[in-house]
């Protein structure tokens, strides 16, 4: 993806080209259809994690950083925001994010990300994050609501080092169940891939879903749940087999929800799948782990604030 905004067309899978069409309202490209976000992170003389590059287009923003934790008052609390309220059709959403120099932050959204209903076309967007050495970084995006007819993808790249951390998650939804909007969507395509400092890889990972092409109540899909959470803890190699078992346990008596946990190849970070008929419930599960794995690398408490 170039700095416009836009995939190379052979990186984009076959089942998203395949609703490749012109955009009769306002096409492709156009002014206010290519959201842009460009950040960077480092700590100043002071230690405080502080914005020392930002640019941002429309229709992606970025909130000022706030300063929340207490008991962290350096770590920077960062929210994406959308005046738009959701992804259109024929949007292309890219978000570069760096953190360097011991930076510590959260990053979140303003609230869910909507996808609306379409009738041509697709909308995508591609998320950069690059965690230097030492630096600590939580990204807890509110949850993905596809709506019927919508067409999504979603590509994650991860340069992670070995001696820094990332807690990263997204929770995808049946759709507008309030609406009677449940799995009409036509695909939601979520591809990640994670590497270190020196570009080896660390884990690939597709999600693919079509529910007018497949039956997502079978077993080893969704079964009889409709909400999946993933969460993905990247950290020091020493650091993954404790911290594993601990969020286990945190987890295995949580009620409501189905939890898996495995620890990515190489002893590279941890990898957690939540299903749940309610996004709250696994919501609560997003923000244990996000809690156990604060307090197990840097020994602080999360507060659980996000929106202010």
């Amino acid at each position: 993806m170039n700095k416009q905004g836009y995939c190379a067309h052979d990186d984009i899978p076959k089942e998203i080209q395949a609703y490749d069409a012109n955009v009769k309202q306002l096409g492709v490209g156009k002014p206010g259809k290519v959201g842009i976000i460009d950040l960077e992170l480092q700590t100043d003389k002071q230690g405080k994690t502080i914005v020392s590059k930002q640019f941002s287009q429309v229709p992606l923003q970025l909130q000022r950083a706030l300063y929340l934790e207490n008991s962290r008052p350096q770590m920077a609390y960062l929210y994406v925001i959308s005046p738009s309220g959701g992804i259109l059709q024929g949007d292309r959403y890219r978000v570069d994010i760096t953190l360097k120099n011991n930076a510590i932050a959260h990053i979140t959204t303003q609230g869910a990300t909507r996808i609306y209903s379409m009738n041509s076309n697709s909308a995508s967007q591609i998320l950069n994050i690059t965690v230097d050495k030492r630096c600590y970084l939580e990204y807890i995006p509110d949850q993905i609501i596809p709506y019927k007819d919508s067409r999504y993808y979603q590509k994650i790249n991860l340069n992670i080092h070995n001696d820094a951390t990332l807690v990263y998650s997204e929770v995808l939804t049946p759709g507008r169940v309030a609406m009677n909007e449940s799995f009409e969507y036509d695909i939601c395509y979520l591809k990640t891939n994670c590497k270190n400092q020196d570009k080896k890889i660390r884990f690939l990972e597709n999600i693919k879903i079509e529910p007018k092409k497949q039956k997502i109540d079978n077993f080893g899909i969704l079964g009889n749940y409709k909400v999946v959470g993933t969460v993905y803890v990247l950290t020091r190699k020493e650091t993954i087999p404790k911290l594993e078992e601990l969020i286990s346990r945190e987890l295995k008596n949580f009620g409501k929800i189905l939890v898996g946990t495995s620890i990515l190849p190489d002893e590279s970070g941890i990898v957690i799948r939540i299903l749940g008929d309610k996004t709250e419930k696994v919501f609560e599960a997003v923000f244990k782990i996000v809690e156990t794995s604060r307090k197990k690398i840097l020994n602080t408490p999360f507060s659980k604030i996000r929106k202010n």
